[in-house]
């Protein structure tokens, strides 16, 4: 079952130690005169002593990086089974249709003359996201989840003092994703916290007993991420508009109900997308994203500039509205990032998108069939898209989550989220997706069986693990709070 073993890689800078000339490209003799550098440039941009850079060839220099290339695991390689953190397959036709020279020669500054067919692109996917989420007004600008949650809830404040209330709380389930409260902080309010009824939904009694005229919105990940569906979505929406609030959904969880259900007629107001994880981009890591915000009625007049506007056949946009929000990003977005959404939701269609949320439904119930008994389930409640254990099974031989996770690389897989949401203690959160095949998800599943065998017959192998992986245990903790991630040369150079 083990599928990888890759031997240590060293550094770039600890190749070559003893700087033995290996030089694989030397530079043709200059054809001009020689110039000193601190004739021309200031001291303070010279750098004394020269880099110290070691002398590799060509080939070492290829060889390394390929190698460092298989050390990073890869949803095209396997699954990745992170919980509340959708990794799907990125089609190779999606990167086709990006790469096309008229979409990524684009310039921001080019008239509107000019890019007629870009303009229709973004109208297309905005149109899309609105009939998928049942909202009538969108932007794409947020360049990712968390930009499109302060979008949203900007918006929600707009709404707030245009009807002249000065609202100060933002409520937040405590199984909410951490950029909810933080969100909420980072628009001036303060987020408070609801807790999980028994099935580990909102608790109504008290969502009614916290909800006042203070309370501006309260925010739902829907599912939540327990991978359970707020079954009261309705009636938490009713209560928080009777009392002059707005619903604000998290909308990372949407994979697991495109096509069958509509945030729109469960009362959101504002509901973000993260296009990564649903549509199929490539997921950010801090590259150009996505989060494009779908809004009600409520919220349409204050969406962000520009919006693009449709006349007939000619499409353009609108740069001025005092009653947006204003900018929430340059231009309008990252554009390269909708072209490859767009062509995932058309490549698919109305009943594609269905069956990809039905398969990953699917899988991730399969997973909680296969692995019941062996790991606990602290929410029995039906799943949706992703599946909770935790690792209570496992604690009387002391063997914890992080332990079991570690394990499981050397059967070759990504490890599932941990520790989260907070409310499972030694939680393993699992999310398949739908890219992979049943045999894949039943090679995770054998693995994880055996890794629970493991710890009933040989805890130490589990606590020690990994053993067939480059480097083994790292000391954690001290790798967050003593990060390095600079090189020094050595005494000897």
């Amino acid at each position: 079952m083990k599928r990888r073993a890759i031997r240590s890689e060293p550094l770039f800078f600890e190749r070559n130690p003893h700087r033995v000339r290996r030089q694989g490209y030397l530079l043709p003799s200059l054809e001009v005169p020689e110039v000193d550098p601190t004739a021309l440039l200031p001291v303070e941009l010279l750098r004394e002593p020269d880099p110290d850079y070691p002398d590799i060839a060509e080939m070492e220099v290829v060889q390394h990086f390929h190698r460092l290339s298989q050390l990073n695991y890869a949803v095209d390689e396997g699954l990745y089974p992170l919980g509340s953190c959708t990794m799907k397959y990125n089609p190779r036709i999606n990167e086709q249709i990006a790469r096309l020279p008229g979409f990524a020669s684009l310039h921001p500054l080019q008239p509107e003359s000019q890019i007629q067919g870009a303009l229709r692109l973004i109208w297309e996917l905005e149109e899309a996201l609105k009939t998928i989420t049942g909202m009538p007004g969108a932007t794409l600008q947020p360049a990712a989840g968390a930009h499109g949650e302060l979008t949203g809830i900007l918006m929600i404040r707009k709404a707030l003092e245009t009807r002249g209330e000065d609202r100060e709380i933002v409520l937040t389930p405590d199984s909410a994703h951490g950029t909810n409260p933080a969100t909420a902080t980072f628009a001036g309010y303060r987020a408070q916290e609801i807790p999980s009824a028994e099935d580990g939904t909102v608790d109504l009694g008290a969502l009614d007993s916290m909800m006042d005229d203070k309370v501006a919105a309260v925010m739902l990940t829907v599912p939540n991420t327990l991978g359970v569906f707020e079954h009261h979505i309705v009636e938490v929406a009713d209560l928080v508009h009777r009392r002059g609030g707005l619903i604000y959904i998290d909308g990372a969880n949407l994979n697991s109900f495109v096509g069958r259900a509509l945030p729109g007629l469960m009362g959101a107001d504002a509901m973000h997308i993260n296009l990564h994880k649903t549509f199929s981009t490539p997921h950010g890591g801090g590259g150009p994203g996505a989060g494009p915000v779908t809004v009600s009625d409520t919220l349409v007049a204050h969406l962000p500039l520009p919006r693009v506007r449709r006349e007939g056949d000619l499409f353009g946009l609108q740069w001025e509205d005092t009653s947006s929000i204003g900018h929430m990003r340059g231009f309008y977005g990252n554009f390269l990032v909708l072209v490859r959404a767009l062509t995932y939701i058309w490549g698919l269609g109305a009943d594609g998108l269905r069956t990809m949320s039905e398969v990953a439904v699917l899988y991730a119930n399969l997973i909680r069939h296969r692995l019941s008994g062996a790991y606990h389930l602290k929410f029995d409640a039906p799943s949706l898209h992703e599946v909770v254990f935790d690792d209570s099974n496992q604690t009387r031989h002391e063997v914890h989550n992080v332990d079991i996770a570690k394990r499981l690389l050397d059967f070759g897989f990504h490890p599932p989220t941990m520790s989260f949401p907070l409310i499972v203690h030694g939680a393993l959160m699992i999310e398949p997706a739908e890219s992979v095949s049943p045999e894949e998800i039943e090679a995770f599943c054998q693995a994880m069986l055996a890794i629970a065998h493991e710890v009933e017959t040989d805890p130490e192998l589990v606590r020690s693990a990994p053993h067939d992986t480059p480097i083994g245990r790292v000391d954690e903790v001290r790798a967050a709070r003593n990060l390095k991630i600079t090189w020094t040369p050595d005494e000897e150079g």
